[in-house]
């Protein structure tokens, strides 16, 4: 027998959990389906168990810095003790959003969602039909043609390690890469980057991240610019990492090959037979978050095609218009404002807005503040040699347009500058604000 729904979402993460609640609580017949356990790549493979790394190695970086200013003996991460706290929040996640989930009478299917005609999808030969559909499913690692990717081993299993190998090969320089190998490399693992661009981390100011990249090599990580792994091979139990700069290969020895070079949609769900139309970065969506093809399906997050960061307060956005959209039809538009975004490294570094080639190229009048602050007594208080801002203001208007931080405070510092762009305070306005001292926050009127 076929089980009918007014909603099937499949995916069980930020993206789509708002929409389900809310549809639920309007009265609808609601199902989620996940070939994984509940509860979505943030709070159980992402974000969430990657701060409480991130926390042990701020930690470490923190005591280095104060051996000799009072704090006699250095301090060491037990990576058994840490991956062991880390489960403290994760490992209850999937059983209690799923009993969450039931008990609002909400349907839990697990397995693989693949479409079969417009209405219907079916989940381990239990066909459902649906007369609306969210897809947010996020993304999956980025398929990579190099010969032995199948030696690869993801971000998700990195979280699970019940021991730190003792030497990592990460493949691709971006934000899984660098802010694993600075845990990685403060637990003592021998820490090597391979990226084949010119530069890692390219939506973050390339002046900051050259900043990052000194601090790196400082703790011992060694980022291999325009280097691209052509073969990963393994020879009891190791693994052998070839990779080609111009006509050189390099061989580097590893006991375990992470993959950090980006993700794509997770749209492996036969969305031809849905008659889904799909884009390079997702379900092709209309300004309402809908199918342009099957205009009973909705996409959101990462697997949605938008002009959104792949981030999670982005995806509970994108769930809040279609949960809006589905309940009183088509009337919420989707529309980002300004976001901000940090790589969890050791220092932090956060970007919002403009970058300064982009604020350059505007044709507005744009005054770029930049300054090396680790003399100021916000950082000197702790020996933080590695901290520095760049502010991009409209000068014709008193507008902020752009902020690139980079210090241990900037994951929080960033939101304070996202603020005030998002409501066009001026800086004449910021300067006059009084913050609590003292603070990071109470600096913002030196950096304007």
């Amino acid at each position: 027998m076929i089980k009918k729904y007014d909603l099937i979402v499949i995916g069980t993460g930020s993206a789509g959990s708002i929409t389900a609640a809310k549809c639920n609580k309007a009265g609808w017949n609601v199902a989620m389906v996940d070939d994984r356990p509940f509860g979505g790549t943030c709070a159980l493979r992402g974000c969430d168990p990657k701060k409480v790394l991130h926390g042990a190695a701020e930690l470490i970086d923190w005591n280095k810095r104060m051996v000799k200013n009072g704090v006699p003996s250095e301090v060491f991460i037990n990576w058994k003790d840490l991956m062991n706290f880390k489960r403290t929040f994760t490992d209850d996640v999937p059983e209690k959003k799923e009993e969450a989930l039931n008990k609002q009478g909400i349907d839990t299917y697990h397995g693989n969602a693949s479409f079969v005609s417009e209405d219907k999808l079916e989940v381990n030969k239990e066909v459902l039909e649906g007369s609306h559909f969210l897809i947010a499913s996020g993304a999956k690692p980025t398929p990579l043609p190099i010969e032995g990717e199948e030696h690869l081993t993801y971000s998700d299993e990195f979280l699970e390690l019940d021991e730190l190998p003792q030497r990592i090969v990460f493949v691709g320089g971006g934000y899984i890469s660098f802010e694993f190998a600075h845990i990685a490399a403060r637990a003592g693992s021998e820490v090597h980057i391979i990226h084949r661009g010119q530069r890692p981390l390219e939506n973050f100011d390339i002046d900051l991240v050259d900043i990052l990249l000194e601090k790196s090599k400082e703790i011992g990580i060694q980022v291999h610019l325009q280097h691209s792994v052509e073969s990963i091979e393994k020879e009891q139990g190791k693994f052998h990492v070839y990779a080609r700069k111009k006509e050189d290969i390099t061989r580097f020895e590893a006991d375990i090959v992470i993959h950090g070079a980006g993700r794509v949609p997770a749209l492996d769900m036969n969305l031809e037979k849905g008659n889904i139309e799909r884009k390079k970065h997702g379900v092709h969506v209309n300004e309402y978050l809908q199918s342009v093809s099957n205009p009973n399906v909705y996409a959101a997050g990462d697997a949605a095609a938008t002009d959104g960061l792949p981030l999670t307060p982005v995806a509970s956005a994108d769930s809040h218009v279609v949960a809006s959209n589905l309940l009183k039809g088509n009337s919420k538009k989707i529309e980002y404002p300004v976001i901000p975004s940090a790589v969890f490294t050791v220092p932090k570094m956060a970007s919002v807005g403009m970058s300064e080639e982009e604020a350059k190229n505007s044709g507005r009048n744009i005054k770029v503040k930049q300054k090396n602050i680790s003399d100021w007594f916000t950082y000197k208080r702790t020996n933080e040699d590695f901290a520095a801002f760049k502010v991009l203001i409209d000068e014709d208007h008193d507008q902020i347009v752009g902020a690139h931080l980079i210090s241990n405070e900037a994951d929080e510092l960033i939101n304070h500058f996202a603020t005030a762009i998002r409501f066009g305070i001026s800086t004449k306005e910021l300067k006059q604000m009084i913050f609590a001292y003292p603070t990071v926050a109470s600096d913002i009127a030196h950096m304007l």
